[in-house]
């Protein structure tokens, strides 16, 4: 198929014309016959999400996916593109990509018709069959669609009502591909009626003019779930012309979350100093979104987006990096407390409800820090008897240092807080693996403690055990300060 060059030669190779839906059906089949994975990169949906979406192609439907901001929808309607063959004919010239052996379009019949066999034919590669826009207020129907062209007109000498005058929109330009709207409730009433009229009856007025279109393509679509109700912004014609409805999610577990942040994070920098992210750090920085997702101050219906703890790793690592850089280290280990240096990654990425709003977002992120803290603690050290540690500070002990301070300015301090460096071990950090692990995983643990509210930490004084003053404590049948001991 590859050496024809005219229709002649493609009629004579046998060629078949196929429509795209059964195309995406067919290299679907054979992919699950193989037992290959079909959306290559897309974690967490292998048992929820990819076996709809495998559904809505095997029935030839369009589809919509519905989710929140950062659920990877675009990414997996980018992705759809894998099963499409590697190229297909068209013929050559055609601004709607027309099947030589069915084309649509009047210019295309016309030169066939006065070309006949020779009519010359192209190729077009499965990366340019996919058309994607973002659906916004001012988006027209001629962006859509298309329009008449009066310089066309005037230039050929056709009249304005002839389909050879029409100047196409991304819609027919993806005739024999795949036509991607996302956030389609923001489309125009009257440009949803023109989709849905392609749809189903494969025709469109123009101007005034009616145009038959029976294009050949795979419509995909996506939305937020509270935009796209009958009371929302969706026409129920063409909601209901729409075969599969599929809700996407976030992660369901923290190492999906995890696996997703660092195929999705540059958190391979290369050159010196040498990176090291422990397992503990990016457990942490996924748990802060599972926390803000869960906090009732965070608007649930604006949702978390999956980019947040990727560029708080981004971040996490970078003020590891700047800070070994400026002293002198060799390796770079994100700290728990780096966190705090990432909390432009955190902000920006939830909105607040009336409550939130009160609190200020700089707060709600540290709140949710600090309960993703105590939710990773728990995990390493809810068995773990922490006694001596805590002991340490109620005998007077405290701790405060520089978020920037090196290494062995905290492998100092640390090493003199009895049972701390040897915790790590519950961690998985060996004395070998070197004092900026260890210096990392005992402050983790320290954050741990604070998050339990086990200990205390403010600026001034850096970590510490509060001390309670006196209260009287009334004895049964005696007065108010009769009696009464300090509790400590």
């Amino acid at each position: 198929m590859g050496q024809a060059k005219t229709l002649g030669d493609l009629r004579s190779s046998g060629y078949k014309s196929q429509g795209v839906k059964d195309e995406m059906r067919a290299n679907l089949i054979r992919k699950l016959q193989k037992g290959d994975e079909i959306f290559p990169g897309i974690v967490g949906y292998e048992d929820t999400v990819i076996p709809q979406i495998s559904n809505a192609i095997l029935s030839r439907h369009n589809f919509i996916l519905l989710g929140l901001r950062g659920q990877a929808k675009s990414k997996i309607l980018r992705s759809l593109v894998s099963l499409l063959n590697n190229e297909v004919p068209f013929i050559a010239g055609c601004e709607i990509n027309d099947d030589p052996l069915n084309p649509i379009c009047r210019a295309c019949h016309e030169l066939i018709a006065k070309l006949g066999d020779e009519t010359p034919i192209d190729y077009l590669p499965r990366d340019q069959r996919f058309v994607e826009k973002l659906a916004t207020p001012d988006v027209t129907i001629a962006d859509i669609i298309g329009d008449l062209d009066p310089i066309k007109a005037a230039r050929a000498g056709h009249a304005l009502s002839s389909e050879l005058t029409i100047h196409y929109g991304l819609l027919p330009r993806a005739n024999r591909g795949i036509f991607a709207i996302n956030e389609l409730p923001d489309l125009a009433g009257k440009i949803q009626v023109g989709l849905f009229n392609i749809m189903q009856e494969g025709d469109v007025q123009i101007k005034g003019y009616p145009v038959r279109l029976p294009l050949d393509v795979v419509l995909v679509f996506t939305a937020n779930p509270e935009d796209y109700t009958a009371r929302g912004k969706i026409i129920t014609p063409l909601k209901d012309r729409i075969g599969s409805e599929i809700r996407t999610h976030y992660p369901s577990t923290l190492e999906h979350g995890i696996a997703i942040t660092s195929q999705e994070a540059w958190d391979e920098r290369g050159g010196a100093p040498q990176l090291m992210v422990p397992h503990f750090i990016r457990e942490l920085i996924e748990a802060i979104a599972f926390e803000a997702r869960e906090e009732k101050k965070i608007d649930k219906r604006s949702g978390v987006s999956q980019r947040m703890p990727i560029t708080c790793l981004e971040n996490v690592i970078s003020n590891a990096e700047r800070r070994a850089l400026i002293r002198g280290e060799k390796t770079a280990v994100p700290r728990p407390s780096d966190i705090y240096a990432g909390l432009t990654s955190l902000t920006g990425k939830f909105e607040l409800e009336y409550e939130g709003e009160l609190r200020g977002a700089e707060n709600i992120a540290r709140d949710v820090i600090r309960q993703a803290n105590a939710r990773v603690f728990k995990k390493y050290f809810d068995d773990v008897p922490m006694t001596p540690l805590i002991q340490w500070f109620e005998l007077g002990g405290t701790l405060k240092y520089e978020l920037d301070a090196s290494t062995s300015d905290l492998w100092e301090q640390f090493k003199n807080i009895q049972g701390l460096l040897e915790t790590t071990r519950t961690l998985g950090i060996k004395p070998k693996d070197g004092p900026s692990l260890l210096v990392s995983g005992a402050e983790f643990i320290l954050e741990g403690l604070y998050a339990l509210k086990k200990i205390s930490r403010n600026e001034e004084l850096g970590f510490y055990v509060e001390r309670r003053t006196a209260e009287p404590i009334v004895e049964p049948g005696e007065g108010f300060g009769r009696r009464h001991r300090t509790l400590n």
